[in-house]
C-alpha cells in the first residue's frame, strides 16, 4: 500500500528547504537534501558499486540489492529486498519497486515530482524489465511479469491483454509478457501523413517457458 501523506511530506519538504552546498568524499554538490548514509548496505548484503550510485535521503534499498554505477534513487522510493537496479536506471521519487525485481540497464521509473503525479508508480515483487524501459504517470506493473526491451508503460497508452481479451489503461496484469507494439492512430488518414500514422500500444500475453527458462539463468547469475 502507498501512503499519500509520505508523498505530500516530500512534496513540502522541497519548498520548505533551502538549496545549499555539501560535500560527500571529496565532491561538492548543490542541493536541498543530503544524500543517504550507506554505512548499513554491507551488513545487509547490498552492494552498490563506487562512482555513480546515488541514493538521495528518504530513499530505502532492501537486504540482498545490487545497485550498479551510475544509478539514482530519489527521495521516498523503496526498493524491495534482492532486487537489481542496472547501470544508467532511476528510481523516481516515491516509487515502490518489489522484491526480486529486475531494472534492466537505462530503465526511468518515474517520480511524483516534476511534473507532480497523483500517484507513484509501483513495480510488483518478481517484475524483470529490459534495458530501456519507462515507466511513469503511477502506473502498475503486476508481479512476475516480464516486460520487452524499450516498453513504454504510462496510463496514456493502451495495454490490450490477449489473456483476458480486454483493453486496460495504467496497469499491467500480473504473469505477463508484454512488449511495444503500434497500432493504427486515428489521424491516420490526414494529408500529412503518407501512409498511414501510427501509435505506441503494449501486447501482453502470457509468460511462456522459454521466457522463464531465460529470466532464471539470468536471476542464477546474480547468486
Amino acid at each position: 500500500a502507498v501512503n499519500e501523506w509520505v508523498k505530500r511530506g516530500v512534496l513540502l519538504n522541497f519548498g520548505l528547504r533551502e538549496t545549499t552546498g555539501r560535500t560527500y568524499g571529496d565532491v561538492t554538490y548543490h542541493d536541498v537534501l543530503p544524500l543517504r548514509d550507506t554505512e548499513d548496505l554491507g551488513g545487509r548484503g547490498t552492494r552498490n558499486t563506487p562512482d555513480g550510485t546515488v541514493i538521495r535521503r528518504g530513499g530505502y534499498l532492501g537486504n540482498d540489492c545490487i545497485m550498479m554505477s551510475p544509478s539514482f534513487v530519489n527521495v521516498g522510493a523503496r526498493v524491495g529486498d534482492g532486487t537489481l537496479v542496472d547501470s544508467c536506471d532511476v528510481v523516481g521519487s516515491c516509487a515502490q519497486i518489489g522484491r526480486g525485481v529486475k531494472l534492466g540497464a537505462n530503465t526511468l521509473i518515474g517520480g511524483v515530482l516534476e511534473p507532480i503525479e497523483d500517484a507513484p508508480v509501483i513495480v510488483e515483487d518478481g517484475v524483470s524489465l529490459g534495458a530501456g524501459c519507462r515507466v511513469t504517470s503511477g502506473f502498475v506493473v503486476g508481479e512476475n511479469s516480464i516486460v520487452g526491451e524499450n516498453t513504454l508503460l504510462t496510463p496514456r497508452i493502451p495495454v490490450y491483454d490477449l489473456v483476458e481479451e480486454e483493453i486496460l489503461y495504467g496497469h499491467l496484469p500480473a504473469e505477463r509478457r508484454a512488449f511495444q507494439r503500434m497500432v493504427e492512430s486515428s489521424v491516420g488518414d490526414h494529408d500529412l501523413f503518407e501512409g498511414g500514422a501510427y501509435k505506441p500500444a503494449v501486447v501482453a500475453t502470457d509468460v511462456e517457458d522459454d521466457t522463464l527458462d531465460a529470466t532464471r539463468r539470468e536471476e542464477a547469475l546474480r547468486e
